[in-house]
């Protein structure tokens, strides 16, 4: 253990869930809005404008903080990360969003608002499978309630009734969008305004493309601004917010944390489009809420070990980074910097310093 660098006691929730939760409030109001947008376009026509709406609206941010003088701190993008921006791109951008459009029209908006869930759990089972993030049965059991919660609702009769095929397009995704957010988790030390507005810039000229050979016509220009407007908001801004919180959190949790969005997009269908309260949607919502609390609660603290390693993103001299510079600096800043192997002992999440093995489960509240 080196006792000469002092170990960050601040809570590891700060900022990493703030902004995962800040991200899903803004997301949840998508399926909604988008409903009352599909009154005047086709679903390839809205989920090109919402992207085109985004990138132009994060290209337009990156614009005047440059016009400003306000150089950005953030780690700027590199050719060798072009192949997972261009999967994520994919994934994210062209496959989910156009299969939440065609799904969310055969499905009441707040149905659709809660099954946006699944992007949670899918993201989790990757994280967990595939990029073996930790978890321990509180997280597990949580993640078990909102995928019943899920199931519940997107079943649409009795016994041996299958799920619509509304449903099972939203499924599809939330799949998609999982495989994004575990791609991303690669690219969340990069400037994450130019991360998603690449991303954007790529989805919605694909999917303007998939919604003219389909037969798709453009909408009125006040269509168009209106769903610009909530693509800059609900997406561009949102995928910003998630990408810090991968940062801080790792996919797993951000994911799960991330799952609140549908409970703000459920509401908002509640409010804004007169849609029922019934028990199925109550039921289906407890569920979900009792398994984000146990996420919430989640206390992950064990002795670890820091390989040596280099890496370049925005960062300031904490505990994880002690190293000298020429001058003087300003805080946050970002360039490649080398870690030397250091152990110790605190409360962490699997961010860009903790992405370790565990030999088992680790549940400190048990211990």
């Amino acid at each position: 253990m080196d006792e000469g660098r002092r170990v960050n006691t601040t809570s590891p929730l700060w900022p990493g869930v703030p902004l995962a939760l800040a991200s899903a409030l803004l997301f949840g109001l998508t399926a909604p809005l988008s409903k009352v947008l599909l009154v005047q376009m086709d679903a390839f026509a809205l989920a090109a404008v919402l992207y085109l709406g985004a990138g132009c609206g994060l290209a337009l941010t990156l614009l005047v903080r440059i016009r400003g003088g306000r150089l950005s701190s953030e780690a700027k993008l590199t050719r060798a990360q072009a192949p997972r921006l261009a999967a994520v791109a994919l994934f994210g951008g062209i496959l989910g969003p156009a299969l939440l459009m065609l799904g969310i029209q055969g499905v009441p908006a707040s149905a659709a608002s809660l099954l946006l869930n699944l992007e949670g759990i899918a993201t989790m089972l990757i994280a967990w499978v595939v990029f073996r993030e930790n978890a321990d049965a509180r997280i597990i059991i949580g993640a078990a309630a909102i995928l019943l919660g899920a199931v519940i609702l997107s079943w649409s009769g009795g016994v041996g009734a299958m799920p619509s095929g509304g449903s099972l397009l939203i499924a599809a995704a939330c799949l998609c969008w999982g495989i994004d957010n575990n791609l991303s988790r690669g690219l969340s030390g990069s400037d994450p305004v130019q991360v998603a507005m690449v991303k954007c810039l790529v989805a919605g000229p694909v999917n303007l493309g998939l919604s003219l050979l389909t037969g798709g016509m453009l909408p009125p220009l006040p269509a168009i601004a209106a769903a610009a407007l909530v693509g800059y908001i609900c997406i561009g801004l949102s995928l910003v917010l998630f990408l810090f919180g991968l940062r801080h959190l790792g996919a797993a949790r951000t994911g799960a944390y991330y799952s609140v969005a549908p409970f703000f997009g459920a509401l908002l269908s509640l409010a804004l489009l007169d849609e029922p309260l019934t028990m199925q949607l109550v039921l289906a919502g407890l569920l979900m809420a009792i398994g984000l609390a146990l996420h919430l609660f989640e206390n992950h603290s064990h002795e670890h070990l820091h390989e040596d390693m280099e890496h370049d993103h925005a960062h300031v001299h904490d505990a994880h980074h002690q190293h000298a510079h020429d001058g003087p600096v300003r805080e946050p800043h970002s360039h490649i910097h080398r870690h030397a192997r250091l152990a110790h002992s605190h409360a962490h999440f699997p961010d860009l310093h903790h992405r370790h093995g565990h030999a088992a489960p680790v549940d400190k509240d048990a211990q």
